[in-house]
């Protein structure tokens, strides 16, 4: 046998080892698929839920933003149906998907909370304030 791989010029096989090598040319394949479903698809989905979410919680009265960029009032909307009235002007009314609504405009959106009429912290922070700019005067008072 060793004269007719010597006679013919084939190369001895080498011996396999088995399953293992496969499995680890694998793992960079599935971390590479484990990085793209953390950053991109499970973010994407979660997305969409919330989306959904906020389609079927919309009610008469919520202020809406299309997908075109139409800004209106919603004035009619069934649960069953994909088509929604909104009233984009005084007696201006359109018929959208609802799959179109881009947000909601929370109404109390850009509204702060009324801050404290007294509150004694700023007006400590007020007096030392005064008290640093009077310490500075005194300073330039006595070199100049």
């Amino acid at each position: 046998m060793d004269t007719l791989i010597r006679l013919f010029g084939i190369p001895p096989a080498y011996a396999q080892d088995g399953g293992a090598g496969t499995i680890i040319q694998l793992l960079p394949l599935i971390a590479i698929f484990g990085v793209f479903y953390f950053i991109l698809i499970r973010p994407q989905q979660k997305k969409q839920k919330d989306h959904r979410t906020m389609i079927d919680a919309l009610a008469k009265g919520d202020k809406v933003v299309t997908g075109g960029g139409i800004v209106g009032t919603v004035i009619k909307v069934d649960p069953g149906k994909e088509e929604m009235f909104i009233e984009i002007a005084p007696n201006v009314r359109v018929t959208v998907l609802r799959s179109t609504v881009s947000t909601r405009i929370d109404p109390n959106a850009g509204k702060e909370a009324p801050k404290p009429a007294n509150d004694a912290r700023s007006q400590a922070a007020k007096a030392a304030s005064e008290a640093k700019v009077e310490a500075g005067r005194e300073e330039a008072e006595r070199q100049g």
